[in-house]
């Protein structure tokens, strides 16, 4: 890879008018040889980066120390001697930063880009089962991910905790995959991504609109729910083929939105979308659906529960469609697809209780998944497990607390990385707003147990929001915990020892 100076570097930005102040002739033929905005990752040649709301003086002193070349900030601070790269926005300036350092990445891969309050996650993984198999078939490397759940980009595969890195980050995830040989990645793009500038310098040869509904609206995300879809539409200005799902609210605004990319192609269940699904049936376990394009009409099934899951299959078969994928890797990538804590099946050995684990965690999946279990199981009680967040999306409390109380005999509610905030007062929160029976129970493994413990019939419980995350957010730190799945694979175990 190649390395640029110090004098490149303030070139970039001065070219994007974002240079304010930068001027250090004896060092401007500097190499520099990384770049970051943790000041404990410096090391020397590095480019400090400043940035953020909880930043720190402090931090600029410690990189020094580690042997930084020059920091970057939109701040001039006095507590050093190291020079200082001046910017009238640090967001703005981090992608171009990024962008030289590693050498533009993004421009060497077969990008994908999926947006939407739902189905971002599971879209994601239905198309990297299609492309893996297209790829293995070709004897190529297996595709790259950047997703809510977990983070593969040939070189590590981590658990996320974040939907879409910093650009820093990101930029670093391409260039891996560029260096293992790997020719399609596939992300999940947020909108605090595309409101905070994560995803500047990057084209998609494909972005994909899923859906809107209300999310994300807190005094630390987006003020308002206009803010929110209007961070969503700007995924279409850095896209080649714009998907667009015709079955999502505001559908004419986003089209009106497309119009920004080179063309746009719809998918969805009304007839006239350019990928038509049709002919839904639940048999047995599986779901089988057809999918009409200007290629084919062909019939598919999915192995997952969850009928709203036909959606994000098609999302997914208009992507392979795009890229051109034989048909016959579409059916077999879908057919084995499969997303950690998505959607995954647990039952009783006496088969009285059916425990789905869940990433659920919004009012559009909560709307989805409830109502696709009451018609997938209507001889069954639902009980539900879930909590929300602290300090933020703070509508999910009425919406989540609603909804599960339409759909289930009883609620449980639970730790979700509550942060800051303490888990009784969310809970309470939530609570008024849910019309049957609750339960506060902190810990999520006893209320998962609690719920098996109450089941009076045959019982699905959902168990939403964390899925396989191994990480719970108490005040500002993450803390290693298991994961939903574990928990009630655990569960299950005793309920089964003991009848």
């Amino acid at each position: 890879m190649k390395q640029y100076t110090l004098e490149t570097y303030a070139r970039r930005l001065r070219e994007k008018h974002l240079l304010v102040k930068g001027q250090f002739p004896e060092i401007k033929d500097t190499l520099i040889t990384g770049l970051t905005y943790n000041s404990k990752d410096v090391t020397p040649g590095t480019l400090f980066i400043c940035k953020g709301a909880a930043f720190k003086e402090e931090y600029v002193a410690d990189a020094a120390e580690r042997g930084a070349v020059c920091y970057v900030s939109e701040t001039l601070y006095h507590n050093t001697t190291l020079p200082a790269m001046l910017v009238s926005d640090i967001r703005r300036s981090m992608p171009y930063l990024a962008d030289l350092f590693f050498g533009s990445p993004a421009t060497q891969l077969h990008l994908t880009g999926i947006t939407g309050t739902k189905g971002k996650s599971t879209t994601t993984y239905y198309l990297k089962a299609i492309l893996d198999d297209f790829l293995a078939d070709r004897g190529e490397p297996e595709s790259a991910v950047i997703s809510s759940i977990d983070t593969y980009d040939g070189k590590s595969l981590q658990e996320s905790h974040i939907t879409t890195p910093e650009s820093v980050e990101l930029m670093r995830h391409f260039r891996n995959a560029v260096d293992s040989n790997i020719d399609f990645l596939t992300m999940e793009v947020s909108s605090q991504a595309l409101k905070y500038n994560r995803v500047d310098e990057v084209t998609f040869d494909v972005g994909v609109f899923m859906n809107i509904s209300e999310d994300h609206i807190s005094p630390i995300e987006h003020p308002s729910m206009e803010d929110y879809f209007a961070s969503k539409l700007r995924i279409f200005g850095q896209t080649r083929t714009a998907l667009v799902c015709t079955d999502t609210d505001r559908y004419e605004d986003v089209m009106e939105a497309a119009k920004e990319s080179d063309r746009v192609i719809t998918f969805g269940q009304k007839e006239g979308s350019d990928v038509y699904g049709y002919d839904i049936r639940k048999i047995g376990a599986e779901t089988h659906f057809r999918a009409k394009c200007d290629r084919f009409d062909e019939e598919f099934v999915l192995t997952v529960p969850g009928l709203f899951n036909v959606e994000n299959a098609l999302a997914a078969i208009t992507i392979a469609n795009v890229y051109g994928i034989p048909v016959k890797f579409i059916k077999s990538g879908l057919f084995r697809a499969r997303s950690k804590g998505r959607m995954e099946c647990y039952s009783s050995a006496d088969g009285k209780i059916l425990a789905i684990v869940d990433y659920a965690h919004n009012k559009l999946s909560f709307e989805k998944l409830f109502s696709s279990m009451k018609e997938e199981y209507p001889d069954r009680d639902i009980l539900s497990v879930f909590g929300c967040p602290g300090k933020k999306a703070l509508v999910r409390r009425r919406d989540l607390g609603t909804i599960a109380g339409q759909f289930s005999r009883k609620v449980f509610l639970c730790a979700e990385d509550p942060g800051e905030e303490p888990v009784e007062e969310i809970s309470k929160d939530i609570a008024q707003y849910v019309a049957c029976p609750v339960e506060m129970i902190e810990d999520r493994g006893a209320a998962i147990r609690a719920a098996i413990a109450q089941c009076e019939k045959p019982t699905v419980i959902l168990i939403t929001g964390k899925g396989d995350e191994t990480r719970q957010k108490y005040g500002r730190e993450y803390i290693p915990c298991p994961s939903d799945v574990e928990l009630t694979k655990a569960a299950l175990a005793d309920y089964d020892a003991s009848h």
